[in-house]
C-alpha cells in the first residue's frame, strides 16, 4: 500500500493531496431485559482523499483503492468550483512529514474471542442485573468492540499506519415501585483487548442496586449550594461545558466567543489545570496521530488558572498563527477531521475527601452523569444521583439534581480541587458537526465548587 499510495500522490492535482484509508472490523451485542437484540459481527473498509486548491478543499470518498487516481481528480474539481466563493482561504500550518507504524497492542484480542462468549458474557451481566431484586423491571447491556486501520498518506511525503483498538461496556437497570420509575447505569470504554470487559460482575450488580436505592432517594429542593462533583462528572463538566469553547473551528465561527477565550485571560485559581492529551495508555481518547497525519501532542488548555492553549488542525493553526496540536480526528472514513478532543481533564489537586467536605453545613456531592447540554458558555448537567453534605458529612441519598450556570463563573467558583484523580472512558462518545459517536476520555479529582445552582427534575 506504502508504494502504491505514494506513487498515486506524486501524481495528484492540486497544492496539496492527501488520502486515508481505513479498514475496520467490529462486532456487537446487546441485550434488553431477557431478549437478545442484536449478536453480530462485521467488517468494512473504505477511504477518502481530500485536495486543496486555490484555498478550497475538495472532498470525495471511495472503497476500492484502485478508484484514487479517479478520486483525487474529482476532487481537486470540486475544490476548483469551490474557491471562487470561498472568503476566507483555506491554509495548511507546516508539519514536518513523518513515515511510522502503530500496530495493536492489547492483552487479549477481542477478535480471536467467539461471539458466542461474547454473547454469554454479556448475558450473564444481564441476568445479574434482572436477578437483582424484584424491583427490577428493565435491564440493558451493550458490549461493542473494533479495531481501525487507518492508513494516511499525503503529497508532503508523510506515510502512517495505525491499529486504534476500542472495546466499550454499557450495563443499566430500571426499578419500579408503586409507579415511580428510577434508572441506573455503568459505562465502561478503552483501547484495550477483552481482558476489559471480563470480571465486570460488581459493576452490573451496582447499576442494579443502585437503580433500586434511588426509589427511597429524596429529590433534591432547588437553590444555590457548595457542590461537590465527583471524579466522573466533574471530567463530564470539564470536556462539555469548557473544552468545546477550546476546539478552533468553533472559536472562528464565533466572534463573540473569540474575544473571550483570548490566551492569558484569567479563568481559576493557580490550582487549575486542565490538560488535553493525545496519549495515554488505554484510554479510548488516544491518537497517536491525527487524522492529518499530526503527531499527538499533550496541551494545556488551562495552565495554573490562565488560558494557555486551544485545540487546532493544520487550517485552524495557520489562521491563528500556531502549531497543530494533533486535534484534527474524523469518526469514520466517510467523514473530513474536524477539530475534536482525544483525553482531557483536570489535573489533581492537594486536598483528601474529607477536607473537600469540611466547613460544608449543607451543600450537594453530586455522582455521575446522565449527560446535559451545552449553549456557548452556559451548561445545565443531570446528575445520575447525589447525596446530601449535611455538618462536612455525607447524608441522604437525592435524586432529580440538574446543575445549571456559566462555565466561566463556574470555574471561578473552584474552591478545592481533591487529590483522587481518575480518567475514565465511557461507552458513550463525543459529538460534533454530525459525527457521533467518537471515543474520547475525560477525567478529574474530586472537585468542590461554590454558589452552584441546582434544580431538581
Amino acid at each position: 500500500m506504502k508504494a502504491f499510495l505514494k506513487g498515486i500522490l506524486e501524481r495528484a492535482p492540486g497544492e496539496y493531496a492527501e488520502v486515508r484509508w481505513e479498514e475496520v472490523s467490529h462486532s456487537r451485542v446487546v441485550f434488553q431485559r431477557d431478549q437478545l437484540m442484536a449478536l453480530e459481527a462485521s467488517r468494512e473498509a473504505g477511504g477518502m482523499v481530500r485536495v486543496l486548491v486555490e484555498g478550497a478543499w475538495g472532498i470525495a470518498v471511495f472503497t476500492d483503492p484502485e478508484e484514487i487516481p479517479k478520486r483525487l481528480e474529482e476532487a481537486a474539481s470540486l475544490a476548483r468550483a469551490a474557491s471562487g466563493h470561498v472568503r476566507d482561504r483555506i491554509r495548511l500550518a507546516p508539519v514536518g512529514p513523518v513515515e511510522d507504524k502503530v500496530a495493536l497492542s492489547v492483552e487479549e484480542d477481542f477478535r480471536e474471542v467467539p461471539l458466542e462468549e461474547k454473547r454469554k458474557l454479556a448475558q450473564r451481566y444481564n441476568e445479574l442485573i434482572l436477578g437483582y431484586s424484584d424491583e427490577i423491571v428493565a435491564s440493558g447491556v451493550r458490549y461493542a468492540d473494533s479495531v481501525r486501520r487507518v492508513i494516511f498518506a499525503n503529497t508532503e511525503g508523510t506515510y502512517i499506519e495505525q491499529e486504534i483498538p476500542d472495546v466499550t461496556l454499557h450495563l443499566s437497570a430500571t426499578a419500579r415501585r408503586n409507579g415511580d420509575i428510577q434508572q441506573a447505569f455503568e459505562s465502561l470504554g478503552a483501547a484495550a483487548g477483552y481482558e476489559f470487559v471480563r470480571d465486570r460482575e460488581e459493576k452490573a450488580l451496582a447499576a442494579a442496586k443502585r437503580a433500586v436505592e434511588l426509589l427511597s432517594a429524596k429529590p433534591v429542593k432547588g437553590g444555590r449550594y457548595t457542590v461537590v462533583l465527583d471524579q466522573d462528572l466533574a471530567g463530564v463538566f470539564i470536556h462539555e461545558a469548557f473544552g468545546h469553547i477550546c476546539e478552533a473551528d468553533f472559536l472562528l465561527r464565533n466572534e463573540p466567543m473569540r474575544r473571550v477565550m483570548e490566551l492569558g485571560k484569567r479563568f481559576g485559581t493557580e490550582a487549575l489545570n486542565v490538560v488535553e492529551d493525545g496519549y495515554i495508555p488505554g484510554r479510548r481518547g488516544n491518537t497517536p496521530y491525527d487524522d492529518e497525519g499530526v503527531r499527538r501532542r499533550k496541551i494545556y488548555l488551562i495552565k495554573e488558572g490562565v488560558l494557555t492553549g486551544l485545540m487546532h488542525s493544520r487550517a485552524t493553526a495557520a489562521a491563528t498563527g500556531m502549531e497543530p496540536t494533533g486535534n484534527a480526528r474524523a469518526v469514520s472514513w466517510e467523514h473530513e477531521p474536524i477539530v475534536r478532543m482525544r483525553n482531557t481533564y483536570i489535573e489533581p489537586g492537594e486536598a483528601t475527601f474529607e477536607e473537600l467536605l469540611k466547613g460544608i453545613d449543607y451543600g450537594i456531592y453530586a455522582k455521575g452523569s446522565f449527560g446535559g447540554q451545552t449553549e456557548f458558555e452556559q451548561f445545565t448537567f443531570s446528575a445520575a444521583y447525589a447525596y446530601e453534605i449535611v455538618g462536612g458529612e455525607i447524608g441522604e441519598m437525592l435524586r432529580d439534581v440538574v446543575l445549571t450556570g456559566n462555565v466561566f463563573e463556574t470555574l471561578r467558583n473552584i474552591e478545592l480541587l481533591g487529590e483522587d484523580f481518575e480518567l475514565r472512558g465511557s461507552a458513550g462518545g463525543c459529538g460534533k458537526g454530525g459525527q457521533s459517536p467518537l471515543p474520547v476520555t475525560f477525567g478529574a479529582p474530586h472537585v468542590r465548587i461554590r454558589d452552584v445552582i441546582v434544580g431538581g427534575k
